[in-house]
């Protein structure tokens, strides 16, 4: 008989990618998730992870049975989500990913909001790139995704995930105190040729935003430097050596030297809770999607708008 918790270990890192972040998603240590493979090895009578580079790769082998443990994983998810649903309660485990700046900004309060109301229900929290998350929640490795899209780069919701708007992220362009653009009211985006930039790496949403944006104003932005937290960003603005696009969630008040200045048309990044169709009864993930909105419309009201 194979053991149910080993044939997570083993989709875990099959949608991962490496033991580690497998642990991570599951809150267990890395060698307890190379314990439960090594066991479902000796069970099976099978390797299933080779060494590839410093790292390891899933055999053959290991990709038929992580795919069994996919249909067994959602048959099991059925029925906890039938129970759940005929006691009425949220309750039971309840794996989230969000992306670094809601996990910052929004999912503390929202994760105590839900411990405070609900202790029969356990949430856990993995930080992780917004696009990824959907892809977890379509494979179940998480039950619910806090991600979000732009104007110009939607976010594709493959079949067999739900999805529900939490709110909109305003943007601002934060220049230091002393630049030619920190005393206006506001700046249109074609007034931005030549100015040198601070933004994430390539690959990330807010990256390829700020270059199809500037592109299409007829502008070729000039990034200087690149990072992948927002809070160092901001502090590289503070130093003078840029300007910077930054969203207002999770970024926390400017520091002095630090000037917003709306942008025309100001951009608007979308939030979005995304889980799967088949779990959509469950209380718990009902209810966790309540939560998020009502803690955004909250956090975005006068009395908590801080430095907005």
């Amino acid at each position: 008989m194979l053991d149910l918790q080993r044939l997570r270990a083993l989709h875990a890192v099959s949608v991962h990618g490496t033991v580690g972040a497998a642990a991570a998603a599951l809150g267990y240590t890395p060698s307890a998730v190379s314990q439960q493979i090594a066991k479902l090895e000796r069970e099976t009578r099978t390797v299933l992870l080779e060494r590839q580079g410093r790292g390891v790769r899933l055999t053959e082998q290991a990709e038929q049975l992580a795919a069994t443990a996919q249909e067994l994983l959602a048959i099991v998810e059925r029925a906890e989500t039938e129970l759940e649903e005929r006691r009425g309660l949220p309750a039971g485990r309840l794996t989230v990913a969000a992306f670094a700046s809601a996990a910052r900004g929004l999912m503390p309060g929202v994760l105590a909001d839900l411990a405070a109301r609900h202790p029969s229900l356990d949430t856990r929290l993995t930080e992780v790139d917004p696009h990824l998350s959907v892809d977890l929640v379509a494979k179940g490795a998480v039950d619910v995704a806090v991600a979000h899209d732009w104007d110009i780069a939607p976010l594709p919701a493959p079949p067999g995930v739900e999805q529900a708007v939490i709110g909109d992220d305003l943007c601002d362009l934060l220049v230091p105190a002393g630049h030619p653009l920190a005393g206006r009211a506001s700046v249109r985006r074609a007034e931005l040729a030549g100015q040198r930039w601070i933004c994430q790496p390539p690959g990330r949403v807010c990256h390829d935003w700020l270059v199809r944006t500037l592109r299409a104003a007829g502008c070729e932005p000039d990034i200087v430097h690149q990072a992948d937290e927002n809070p160092t960003l901001v502090a590289l603005v503070a130093a003078g050596l840029g300007i910077a696009l930054i969203p207002r969630l999770g970024r926390g008040p400017l520091p002095d030297g630090v000037v917003a200045v709306p942008l025309a048309p100001m951009p608007v990044r979308r939030l979005y809770a995304l889980w799967r169709a088949g779990a959509a009864r469950r209380p718990a993930i009902a209810e966790t999607v309540r939560t998020l909105q009502a803690h955004w419309t909250e956090e975005r009201t006068p009395a908590h708008q801080g430095d907005v």
